[in-house]
């Protein structure tokens, strides 16, 4: 199984993620939201595994520009998952599912080094 590191390339947590990871000489690939999308198995495993509301980044600019009704309705992951794939940006990043099954979700170097 390969690392795939989920992301959007011109995202500064991804594009650091990303150098940690060739830093370090590590295999992945990268999967582009904005030209590919979500796929919707991945993403409903990531709210399985991760929890819905980890994996809605409610902190960025994409969210803040959402207008209030389109933000109230996000109650469950249902809600969240039909957004997200109108949206791929409100995904919090980089989203990683390491070579060994695990995923993790954002970037600190102590965090991808506990994946090695």
């Amino acid at each position: 199984m390969t690392t795939i590191l989920y992301g959007i390339p011109n995202c500064d947590t991804v594009k650091r993620a990303r150098a940690w990871l060739d830093e370090q000489g590590l295999d992945y690939q990268f999967h582009d939201f904005k030209k590919a999308g979500v796929p919707a198995a991945e993403l409903a495993r990531w709210q399985r595994e991760l929890g819905w509301e980890k994996v809605l980044n409610r902190a960025g600019t994409s969210w803040r520009k959402l207008d209030e009704a389109s933000k109230a309705a996000v109650v469950d992951a249902a809600s969240a998952a039909a957004l997200i794939q109108t949206q791929p940006s409100l995904v919090k990043r980089p989203v990683v599912q390491w070579a060994d099954g695990r995923l993790s979700l954002g970037f600190s170097p102590e965090l991808f080094a506990s994946h090695r």
